[in-house]
């Protein structure tokens, strides 16, 4: 009779008969929670991200309940990635948290920016050829700029029903950076361009400081009208930092506001995660795409941060390049750990912000630009 009654009770009960994608769903949530708590990988936004595939995936097949992604409360959180509120509110966030001194100081540094976009025009061209539509196509090649917001609002405005697996794929990626990256820059630099130490950018004023966001906003802005979300929140942010004037609005912009969209966004871009959606041929191809997006745009950097080593007669170090991606700070880190190893005496961590704050402009940009394009 007791037998019975568990035998009656796991029938009844959602594990007799949950697809096998789900299943599998939640061991990819078990990896992603592994990276985020125990590797210490982007946790602020992976955990979230598990969490919500997790709800995805068990909620819908349970009957008698009101599923939390489709009538519930992540249906109508979800209207913010929908509608494109989240990721410009983490863009002034980003902004508020930024000192674009190094920028400002050594202004070249937005060539390494922009030569590390090459990952997107790479991917864009790839994803064509294996069959995705433009607007696919240009959502999974943002996925090489490394900047998680960019890639949820570009694809939220140009292919919505691939938001799980490009967002999933970026952070992922971005969370791998110190993995990935590494083996591409010792590639395609020699030890005598790594040991380079590279001197002290110059002290930035305050108005300069002052001045950027507003310039920046009303150049990029009228070049590209598209732009304004992502870029202008940016500004913004920056703005509230460097103006010193509203010391309570740059905080919780850093920290309260930031932290809050994190969660929504995080949990609302995991819960479009289903099972039977994101286990396709598709979802393999940008996962693929992704990577060769993160590996072209860090070599992108690289190469160029070679040129410009043989344009200043060596006073480039290489290294500071693979920054351009736009996955603050961690790619910077990265090329500061890379030049200790050429050289104890290297300090690239200052100098590696500039490209690292270009990347995040110069993939606002391109974001822009293929929405113009596309949409």
């Amino acid at each position: 009779m007791f037998l019975e009654t568990i035998k009656q009770i796991l029938n009844d009960s959602a594990f007799a008969w949950m697809p096998w994608q789900n299943w599998v769903m939640l061991v990819i949530c078990g990896v992603l929670f592994y990276l985020a708590i125990v590797r210490g990988f982007e946790p602020l936004l992976l955990l979230p991200i598990a969490f919500g595939m997790l709800l995805a995936n068990l909620t819908p097949v349970i009957p008698g309940i009101e599923s939390l992604v489709e009538e519930g409360l992540l249906h109508y959180l979800y209207q913010g990635v929908k509608l494109g509120i989240y990721p410009p509110l983490i863009f002034m966030g980003i902004g508020a948290m930024t000192d674009f001194g190094p920028l400002i100081a050594r202004p070249s540094s937005l060539l390494l920016g922009a030569a590390a976009q090459l990952g997107v025009a790479a991917a864009f061209l790839l994803a064509t050829v294996l069959g995705f539509t433009p607007q696919e196509a240009a959502s999974i090649g943002i996925i090489g700029g490394a900047d998680g917001p960019t890639a949820i609002y570009l694809t939220s405005k140009l292919a919505p029903h691939l938001l799980g697996a490009i967002s999933i794929a970026a952070y992922s990626y971005m969370a791998l950076i110190p993995m990935i990256q590494p083996p591409i820059m010792r590639a395609l630099t020699t030890k005598k361009e790594r040991e380079t130490v590279m001197t002290q950018v110059r002290e930035v004023s305050k108005l300069e400081k002052v001045c950027f966001p507003i310039v920046v906003s009303v150049f990029c802005i009228l070049l590209l009208p598209s732009v304004a979300p992502l870029i202008g929140m940016l500004m913004l942010g920056n703005l509230f930092r460097e103006s010193g004037v509203v010391e309570r609005l740059s905080d919780t912009a850093q920290n309260a506001l930031t932290n809050i969209v994190t969660i929504f966004l995080g949990v609302c871009v995991g819960s479009t995660a289903n099972g039977q959606a994101f286990l396709a041929l598709d979802t393999l191809k940008i996962i693929g795409l992704g990577l060769l997006a993160f590996a072209f745009s860090t070599a992108g950097g690289v190469l160029f941060g070679k040129l410009m080593y043989v344009i200043t007669k060596g006073k480039i170090n290489p290294l500071i390049g693979s920054a351009g991606v736009s996955a603050v700070p961690m790619a910077a880190r990265v090329s500061q750990v890379e030049g200790q190893k050429a050289n104890p005496k290297n300090f690239l961590l200052m100098h590696a912000i500039g490209p690292n704050v270009a990347g995040v402009i110069g993939s606002a940009v391109a974001a822009g630009v293929l929405l113009t394009w596309f949409s």
